[in-house]
């Protein structure tokens, strides 16, 4: 008797199919049964189903048997992570009830379910993604993509202006010609400027001449002068 996939690793969700497959020399015409187990603990067997030669499937919940003579198709459905164990068959005849005769062992590990949300999603998005949609959403980058830039702008704006950074201003703040006019007045003050005590004062005066009246010259006054 073998039991094989020997490994088999599968996500929650999914089935596990494993196939045991008798020799002829068991399959000679003799009534059997093919049970099937699972380790528990590493030691203990625990019996999960059961099929006969002459019932073509068995089906439960969680199981799923199918008598492909010699093979047999065993599915676990619905896995789920404790689903993950040793598996293997044993084969029963009724002439010797009391004897199983095992096949080897297979390993079955279940990983975690993968995410489903992408997948389910993924359709509504394209299904919403009208082209309105795709012209508002490509507006919106847009516009906050230029609002950024001009908010860097300002912002390095006001930095150079903070740091003397920008040369185009300079002649704005310091005037030529204010400073020019500044050392014209000043140096203007200090030559017109003098003190009281050095400033030279120009006096003028003025005299009074008085002539006498002068009386005409008689002859006796003539003589008389002469005298």
């Amino acid at each position: 008797v073998t039991f094989f996939p020997a490994m088999l690793t599968l996500p929650a969700g999914g089935s596990a199919t494993f196939f045991c497959n008798i020799s002829m020399e068991s399959n000679s015409g003799s009534e059997y049964s093919l049970n099937w187990y699972k380790e528990v603990n590493h030691s203990q067997a625990q019996k999960i189903a059961e099929i006969s030669r002459n019932n073509p499937q068995t089906e439960t919940e969680k199981y799923l048997l199918t008598n492909h003579t010699p093979a047999f198709k065993i599915e676990i459905l619905n896995l789920h992570q404790n689903d993950s164990g040793s598996y293997y068959c044993g084969l029963i005849t009724f002439f010797d009830p009391d004897k199983v005769m095992e096949s080897n062992r297979s390993h079955l590990v279940v990983t975690a379910a993968p995410e489903k949300t992408n997948a389910t999603e993924e359709p509504k998005m394209e299904e919403g993604n009208s082209p309105d949609h795709i012209k508002a959403v490509l507006l919106g980058i847009l516009l906050l993509g230029g609002a950024v830039v001009l908010l860097i702008f300002g912002y390095l704006t006001i930095t150079y202006r903070r740091g003397g950074m920008i040369p185009e201003e300079k002649p704005a703040v310091v005037s030529v010609s204010t400073v020019d006019y500044g050392v014209l007045e000043f140096q203007w003050d200090q030559c017109t400027q003098v003190p009281p005590e050095t400033r030279p004062v120009d006096q003028t005066e003025y005299a009074t001449i008085i002539f006498p009246e002068e009386k005409p010259v008689t002859p006796e006054r003539g003589k008389k002068h002469q005298d």
